[in-house]
């Protein structure tokens, strides 16, 4: 099953609250499920701009410590990729929005995350995903 790897607190807020775009600078053609992978790095500056923005959009974020990282989290669905010049809600200015749908928390996987869309073992996935 094809994966992504996101940087916490970022995956939380795709698995568990409200965050439905994806931001990337380069486009994606897949439509469908795919893995929410929790980064394992995390530098403290980067967690704490993320929550101040995760605040603004009233989502509560867990404590650093407290966040799974380096493991897969949850499955999301694809719907749709858009190009957009201008910031709006989760979408950042000058990025490809990866429109997100129907997030679920999965028993968490260790696995180890890589640039990019990855793959991993459907094997693995259907313990966990069942």
């Amino acid at each position: 099953m094809k994966a992504l790897s996101v940087r916490q607190p970022w995956a939380y807020a795709i698995i568990h609250s409200t965050k439905n775009i994806e931001n990337r600078g380069w486009p994606i053609n897949y439509r469908g499920d795919i893995l929410i992978h929790a980064a394992k790095t995390c530098t403290k500056k980067a967690y704490f701009e993320a929550k101040e923005f995760c605040q603004d959009m009233g989502v509560i974020i867990p404590e650093l410590i407290s966040l799974r990282r380096g493991q897969i989290i949850g499955i999301v669905t694809i719907v749709d990729c858009q190009f957009s010049p201008v910031a709006s809600g989760w979408g950042m200015p000058e990025q490809y929005h990866w429109k997100l749908e129907n997030p679920r928390e999965i028993t968490p996987i260790p696995y180890i995350g890589r640039l990019g869309i990855f793959e991993v073992p459907d094997d693995l996935v259907m313990e966990v995903a069942a």
